[in-house]
């Protein structure tokens, strides 16, 4: 099977896996998960691009919440949240300085995750609870990090050649 059939079969199955876990099991934003699922196949195949994607988007997270933090902290406002804003912005920028996290936008996507998940679940960052949006949106980047190495192996398992049959001595 070719592996662009291949990993349309594992995405198209285990996306609709993932939906459905969403939707019954685990109360986390199930677009989270697809964000994460396409931050490991752009930085990269197995394990480094799952260790890269996840370090990135959870370092995109930290400062997000950081950022939320502050702007909290100091009574929010459109001047205090831009300002914030725009050191969270340079903050992911410089993190890049960083090998592990040298792809920028993967370091966006947990920022803005965290803050999509902040408006969606109408949690702030200050919640004191499993429902912390900056947890929930962590979960939902680990998550789809794993469901991006798992489509990424059972695509290639689908492409895998059988090994061929060793022919006895002398025959052909």
């Amino acid at each position: 099977m070719r592996q662009l059939d291949a990993l349309s079969i594992s995405i198209g199955v285990l996306g609709g896996v993932a939906t459905l876990m969403t939707a019954t099991v685990l109360t986390i934003p199930v677009w989270v998960i697809f964000i994460a699922w396409a931050s490991f196949f752009i930085l990269g195949a197995g394990t480094d691009g799952l260790v890269r994607s996840i370090a990135s988007n959870l370092t995109g997270i930290v400062i997000a919440s950081l950022t939320l933090l502050v702007i909290h902290a100091l009574g929010g406002g459109t001047a205090v949240a831009a300002v914030a804003v725009g050191v969270g912005s340079a903050a992911m920028v410089q993190a890049s300085k960083i090998p592990l996290l040298s792809k920028i936008p993967a370091v966006v996507w947990g920022f803005a995750s965290t803050v999509g998940t902040v408006a969606a679940t109408g949690h702030g960052i200050t919640t004191a609870a499993i429902s912390n949006p900056a947890l929930v949106a962590a979960l939902s980047m680990v998550l789809g990090a794993v469901f991006g190495i798992a489509s990424e192996y059972w695509g290639a398992a689908m492409t895998a050649r059988p090994a061929a049959e060793p022919t006895p001595e002398g025959r052909s």
